[in-house]
């Protein structure tokens, strides 16, 4: 497996438009050696291969849920009209991206 590096965490932070302390790419760092080391530890075991893969570890059923039943949809009127700004049948939002 490929050690991470502090350079490919300052790219991964570049790219997700956020920086961090030296402080705390250190730290970030020596967490990641210890999670390598674990994955490495795990992949001495015997038999690990044969094991199957847990998705999830508590059975889930879903019966909470109404059944799901066509119902005649809203008008356009009807559906905007608690929005604050309406333009050309469609609600205006601010703008999120400079």
């Amino acid at each position: 497996m490929e050690k991470v590096t502090l350079e490919i965490l300052k790219k991964a932070a570049n790219n997700l438009m956020f920086d961090m302390s030296s402080e705390q790419y250190n730290t970030l760092l020596n967490e990641f050696d210890v999670i390598l080391e674990q994955m490495n530890i795990i992949g001495t075991l015997q038999g690990i291969d044969e094991v199957e893969p847990m998705t999830f570890p508590f059975d889930v059923s879903i019966d909470y849920l109404r059944e799901d039943i066509p119902s005649e949809p809203l008008s356009q009127n009807e559906a905007l009209k608690n929005a604050h700004d309406v333009v050309l049948g469609q609600i205006k939002l601010p703008k999120v991206v400079h």
